[in-house]
């Protein structure tokens, strides 16, 4: 009996020790591994617009709402509709062309790729050290075969997908 009892209060003395060690702990999490400033509430996001050569009259509002959609995913913030946010992301899209690569033989081009390049201006009320203008641009490539109309959509989804990761690390992960 001796032997249990010291074995009960061996265990009892080690929970309680593992209790007051936790108790003492505090972790936080980060599911972006962000790094927002704990006072910022707001963030503005202007609508981008398209000032490319090559238009397609749906990108602009695609691209901003999946730049407000990857923000309000990743981050307690809420955006809202005019210029004075705790952070503000600006800019327009300058760039959306065709290009053929791995041209053949034949001087025909084997893949088309399609480039999406947008410049953003990011202000951090609370820090202007992390203050950004800079050129962002990702791609995609799909077979010369397919018909580009049929698969637009598709590229454009990938590539602003792309786009406001690359986005939202600078702005809010410092990657």
């Amino acid at each position: 009996m001796n032997k249990r009892w010291d074995f009960l209060n061996w265990v009892k003395v080690a929970l309680l020790a593992l209790v007051v060690v936790l108790s003492g702990c505090r972790m936080t999490v980060s599911l972006t591994g962000g790094n927002i400033d704990p006072r910022a509430k707001t963030v503005y996001v202007q609508t981008f617009t398209n000032n490319s050569s090559l238009v397609n009259p749906t990108l602009s509002q695609e691209f901003t709402t999946a730049l407000k959609n990857r923000i309000q995913s990743q981050t307690p913030l809420t955006i809202i509709n005019n210029t004075g946010g705790d952070y503000n992301l600006e800019g327009e899209i300058i760039n959306y062309t065709i290009t053929p690569v791995a041209i053949q033989g034949n001087d025909a081009a084997a893949m088309n790729r399609l480039t999406i390049t947008v410049r953003v201006r990011f202000t951090n009320s609370f820090d202007e050290n992390q203050d950004f203008d800079q050129t962002f641009s990702r791609y995609a490539d799909y077979s010369s075969s397919q018909n580009f109309t049929a698969v637009e959509s598709g590229l454009v989804n990938e590539i602003n997908d792309a786009l406001t990761e690359d986005i939202f690390n600078k702005a809010f992960v410092n990657w």
